[in-house]
């Protein structure tokens, strides 16, 4: 009974790990879907309004930011009145482009205000099909879902009119941006100052701005650098607790921020001190934008609203001193590009820190990382991370097993104490007919010779639950690491699994895909979950049958609940759990045999089948 017990308590912690995660997870991304529908809707119907109205709109309408004309020293703000988004786009188109190209970057950098604002992933599909079009990270306003970055100085009337968002540039040269091919813009202002641009870019996705300022005004001038990423319109994010999307930044020693939409959505200015080092930008699951100010800066994070709102992460550096005939100058970076584990890791290592927390790691980062650094070095040899969740459950497997076999023998020597068990609760009986004084000594009784008994045979009782127990910190770390790195999106295994962060595509209710129908979601119990509730339900019944008929209906319904929960999981985290269970089976089978324990799962097969066929 005891070792019954701990099954079942192992059973419900599993439960609860699967219930949380449909609460938590599914349930909260499938209803933010929805509300993320609804806004996007409604702002493309309040643009199309607005767009056929005289006059122009307001700054949440149009989405472009601006830099406030107030007196120098100030942040550059979100949103200011401007012209109709139409008129904005045709002046964009006019004042011209530097275009850049890598072999992981294609776009161009607009020449009005300098703006990176057009950029595509050209490592990175938006399906499975190699033929999709690529991933556009950044987008110039004018279009849906405008996303830009931008670089200038804070408004000085001593300083005249200084770089900002309506700046036109003129590019010195005519090259394009390229690895080891920067480009020069240049800027003169009405007061004698002359801004000189340099945009470099790495075989990555780092661009370096600097900026060189030439004083010919015959005064000296302070001016501030500021840096802003700026998104027009909330994007549709996944919506579940384990993931952020958001803004997102490491400032000096504020520790890591990571602020939801929403959470700016109601404190519109989220402000930090200054700082010496650190960087702040937008992060969706896969992608990123971040600023990596070169001077102390202070900073900040916003959010505006209006029809399309307008979410923003920005710093404004230290004012930097231009003599009279003199010159000075700020360098800055900017990250925009997918975060792969080892090119974030490589900035960090080149003086950027904390940058490796841009990849949402989770509560078990201590685990999360070093599972991935594990699993990358397994498929740098196979090729193919299926086959790496394979092995690394294999070596995982390995690392427990002392631990493991002590637990399983702990249980086989359970079941052969059995009737020793059984003894002692027949010779201190506890049942309705005995008095509830002699009901309590016996039961004491009970559970000293219990003990004793326990300790004769060198028995823990609590063992039966570690196995799961132990498995639950991985399963999560595990899980983390498909749904949240990319490496695992659009990751192969074999046959019909193209994508292990996906769930399984196929499904049992119309026959995996030879019905000509598809099926709802819920409906979605595909190869890979069966296998494991076939695998969750044979190592059940490795156990004797619980003699409690509510406890025999739990474990003949469990690994149903499992099966359909689990369908909903990515297919990577499937494969690992029906293999896992296989494994666990040829271990607890060895184990008992070696221990002389009865392997009860025949028995209790007939016993199933053989009741049903009787039945009928």
């Amino acid at each position: 009974m005891s070792n019954q017990r701990n099954f079942i308590l192992a059973a419900v912690l599993s439960l609860a790990v699967v219930f949380l995660w449909q609460a938590f997870i599914i349930n909260p991304r499938l209803e933010r879907e929805r509300l993320a529908a609804e806004q996007q809707q409604a702002a493309q119907d309040a643009l199309k309004k607005q767009a056929g109205e005289a006059g122009a709109p307001t700054a949440g309408a149009t989405g472009d930011g601006a830099v406030p004309s107030a007196g120098a020293g100030a942040i550059p703000s979100a949103p200011a009145p401007a012209a109709p988004a139409a008129t904005t786009t045709q002046a964009q188109a006019d004042v011209g482009r530097v275009v850049f190209k890598s072999g992981k970057l294609n776009g161009s950098i607009n020449l009005r205000g300098a703006r990176i604002d057009d950029l595509n992933l050209a490592l990175y599909r938006e399906t499975v099909d190699p033929t999709s079009p690529e991933i556009t990270l950044l987008r110039p306003v004018g279009e849906e879902g405008a996303y830009f970055a931008e670089f200038g100085f804070s408004p000085n009337a001593q300083a005249g009119e200084l770089p900002g968002r309506g700046t036109i540039w003129r590019q010195v040269g005519s090259n394009e941006l390229a690895p080891g091919s920067p480009v020069t813009l240049e800027y003169k202002n009405d007061r004698g100052l002359t801004f000189t641009r340099t945009v470099a870019l790495d075989e990555d996705y780092m661009f370096t701005i600097t900026d060189a300022v030439t004083n010919e005004s015959g005064t000296t001038v302070s001016i501030a650098p500021y840096g802003r990423i700026a998104r027009l319109g909330r994007p549709q994010t996944e919506g579940i607790f384990v993931l952020h999307e958001g803004l997102i930044g490491s400032v000096g020693d504020q520790g890591l921020d990571e602020i939801d939409y929403g959470d700016v959505e109601d404190d519109p200015a989220i402000n930090r001190p200054r700082a010496e080092s650190g960087w702040l930008g937008i992060t969706d699951k896969y992608w990123a934008t971040a600023l990596v100010p070169g001077t102390p800066f202070v900073s900040r994070y916003t959010h505006t609203p209006g029809a399309i709102p307008v979410y923003q992460s920005d710093y404004l550096g230290d004012a930097i001193a231009v003599p009279a005939g003199g010159e000075a100058s700020v360098t800055n970076r900017l990250f925009a590009g997918a975060k792969k584990v080892e090119i974030i890791d490589a900035y960090e290592a080149d003086g950027i820190p904390f940058f490796s927390n841009l990849i949402d790691w989770g509560w078990f980062y201590f685990i999360t990382k070093p599972l991935f650094g594990l699993m990358n070095l397994v498929f740098a040899y196979v090729g193919n991370f299926g086959v790496a969740i394979l092995l690394v459950t294999v070596l995982i497997k390995i690392a427990f097993f002392p631990l493991a076999n002590k637990s399983y023998a702990s249980m086989a020597n359970m079941k052969k104490v059995q009737p020793e068990m059984m003894a002692i609760k027949e010779r201190f009986p506890t049942g309705p007919e005995v008095p509830d004084a002699q009901k309590t000594a016996n039961r004491q009784a009970s559970q000293k010779a219990m003990m004793e008994l326990y300790k004769e045979k060198k028995i823990n009782p609590a063992a039966g639950c570690w196995p799961v127990l132990i498995q639950i910190p991985v399963f999560f770390a595990l899980y983390k690491v498909i749904y949240v790195t990319i490496e695992m999106r659009h990751a192969p295994f074999f046959g019909w699994i193209q994508d292990l962060s996906a769930p399984d595509p196929t499904s049992i209710f119309n026959l995996f895909g030879l019905l000509p129908y598809d099926v709802p979601l819920l409906l979605m119990i595909g190869v890979w979950p069966l296998l494991m509730g076939i695998t969750m339900f044979v190592q059940m019944q490795m156990n004797p049958a619980p003699p409690d008929p509510t406890q025999q209906m739990i474990f003949k319904w469990l690994p149903v609940v499992f099966t359909f929960m689990l369908a909903t999981f990515p297919a990577g985290l499937v494969i690992y759990w029906a293999w896992n269970n296989f494994l666990s089976i040829l271990q607890q089978g060895a184990i008992m045999k070696r221990q002389g324990a009865k392997i009860e799962l025949w028995d209790n097969l007939k016993g199933i089948f053989g009741k049903k066929k009787a039945e009928t």
